[in-house]
């Protein structure tokens, strides 16, 4: 399950993820971060089975957890299949089905948000 974790250091420097881990047990796969001095927002996947409880303890050290069900969208009635994000995707969530439809392969977003402005009809869309 991809979890979208948002933290502030104006409280600390505490280490969110490697304190869930140690405390937890549970691998925390990172996808994506953007960490300054101020602010971080980490993307991470845990296993479905965990996510409870990883959720529970990043929040107890004050981080703010979002689970992602949806990450990016496709307006179906402006896609006309033409597969421009495929090749800009670095994560392959874009493939042509035996019919050559696009098909979308959710769980492999990072949210890097490349394949938005390539889509020629604006059909594609980060969840927000």
């Amino acid at each position: 399950m991809k979890l979208l974790v948002t933290f502030s250091r104006k409280g600390g420097r505490e280490p969110v993820i490697a304190r869930t881990v140690k405390e937890t047990g549970v691998l925390i796969n990172v996808e994506r971060a953007h960490i300054d001095s101020v602010a971080g927002e980490v993307l991470v996947d845990v296993p479905d089975s965990d996510s409870d409880l990883v959720c529970s303890k990043m929040r107890e050290f004050g981080a703010t957890v979002r689970i992602l069900v949806d990450s990016v969208r496709r307006d179906e009635d402006e896609c006309v299949d033409c597969g421009a994000c495929i090749s800009i995707c670095p994560k392959d969530v874009f493939s042509f089905d035996d019919e050559w439809r696009l098909t979308l392969t959710e769980e492999r977003c990072v949210l890097c948000g490349k394949c938005v402005p390539a889509c020629p009809h604006h059909a594609l869309s980060l969840m927000q």
